[in-house]
């Protein structure tokens, strides 16, 4: 059969969710605007999503706007083809999950009280009875959502391991989670659980140490592949602790985040997580810098003043170094930057880094190469081990040396065990 138009988009984003089946429930909110969107995201990362409307969502949305989010026909009604128990029912090919979103105050408590009279109601009626996961994105007034009685019937569906996305409380209103933290959600729940038990402490960003209360020396990281291994981590079931530096991008959604700004903070914020916490992977992806100035004016400087300035440097503290002495027992992956080397030469000296440092992986990347490294969402790197193995990961987007990274730790830590 002809593959519909509308699915060329599958796993362009990723494939997190590839052979998964999402169900995607519609209820009668205006946020129903957002599920083409939320569908066509999923399905960009891997998922083959089916739409099934209450008589109020198709009310707000034309079901023929969600036949052509999916390229799948839309259940609006319950008929003698039995929809509700073909999507979920005991086959082989039922779906992985159900999300209900937006979830109206009036659709979570007919879930709760177990009254079936609408098609997604039924459906997930039959979603429990097999405990397929069902998560529910509430959608509503503020008042509504406080209400006693919702919010009593919202706990009874967390009893039943439902979980709850959102909302994003606005304007008095409790509005549909961002179709980011959805998607987060459903991979968390429905992608590799290889991690989870283990605590992960990663570093990313670039760092600034003071010449005035102005002026600074850093770099050009922005923190995207920190942040893309720390995603990636949560996404695995891990307890993610990031530790930011100079902040330029959002922080990730389900990661504790801590802010450093310069080197020494950084390094004393990772010696404070080792000594408190056990960690099982610490992954230093920051681009820390490397010099601070010797004397820090505690006044801005003039320039008219001050035409010429010269300043002398000190080397800060390397932070995979201490991180190392502090905890022997957690699995370190540095990261190691070079500029316009051989392949060869990269690998030659990211190998020597990774012996004085004693770490278990490290990734190399030139950052002299177009779309390597600093401010894009790509990078091509390679990844080394104690033995010298070397893997080579080409270029590719940022999301998806994360995947690979992780899968190399796991395999790794795995082996160690």
């Amino acid at each position: 059969m002809k593959i519909h138009p509308s699915k060329d988009i599958v796993s362009t984003r990723g494939d997190e969710l590839a052979g998964k089946t999402l169900v995607l429930c519609m209820t009668g909110s205006v946020a129903a605007v957002q599920c083409s969107e939320i569908a066509r995201e999923l399905m960009r990362h891997g998922a083959e999503v089916f739409v099934v409307m209450s008589h109020m969502a198709q009310k707000i949305v034309h079901p023929y706007l969600m036949e052509w989010a999916t390229g799948n026909p839309v259940v609006t009604e319950l008929t003698g083809k039995l929809e509700h128990v073909a999507l979920v029912g005991e086959y082989p090919d039922k779906a992985d999950a159900v999300l209900i979103a937006p979830a109206t105050a009036n659709s979570i408590s007919k879930i709760a009280c177990g009254i079936d009279d609408t098609p997604v109601t039924s459906l997930v009626s039959v979603a429990f009875g097999l405990g397929i996961p069902v998560l529910i994105v509430p959608a509503m007034h503020e008042s509504m959502y406080r209400h006693s009685i919702l919010t009593d019937n919202i706990k009874k569906l967390q009893v039943l391991d439902v979980e709850v996305i959102g909302p994003r409380m606005e304007e008095g209103k409790a509005k549909i989670a961002a179709t980011e933290e959805i998607v987060t959600a459903i991979v968390r729940k429905l992608g590799a659980k290889d991690m989870v038990g283990m605590r992960v402490l990663v570093t990313a960003g670039a760092t600034i140490e003071y010449i005035d209360p102005v002026r600074v020396i850093t770099n050009k990281s922005s923190g995207k592949m920190g942040i893309a291994v720390a995603e990636e981590a949560r996404r695995r079931g891990a307890e993610v602790t990031l530790v930011y530096g100079r902040a330029i991008l959002p922080s990730p959604i389900g990661v504790r985040v801590i802010h450093a700004e310069t080197t020494k903070e950084m390094s004393a914020t990772v010696q404070s997580e080792l000594r408190l916490k056990e960690y099982n992977v610490f992954v230093a992806t920051a681009a820390a810098a490397d010099f601070e100035p010797e004397k820090k004016f505690d006044r801005k400087i003039d320039t008219h003043a001050t035409p010429k300035l010269e300043l002398k440097l000190k080397a800060t503290p390397k932070i995979i170094d201490e991180a190392r002495k502090t905890s022997s027992n957690t699995f370190l992956v540095a990261f190691k930057a070079e500029y316009k080397l051989s392949d060869n030469d990269l690998v030659d000296s990211a190998y020597k880094r990774l012996k004085t440092s004693h770490a278990d992986l490290i990734v190399a990347n030139d950052v002299g190469r177009e779309g390597v490294g600093f401010q894009t969402d790509t990078n091509e790197v390679f990844v080394i081990n104690k033995d010298k193995t070397i893997i080579h990961i080409p270029l590719t987007t940022k999301q998806e040396i994360a995947k690979k990274l992780v899968d190399v730790i796991v395999e790794e830590i795995s082996g160690k065990s």
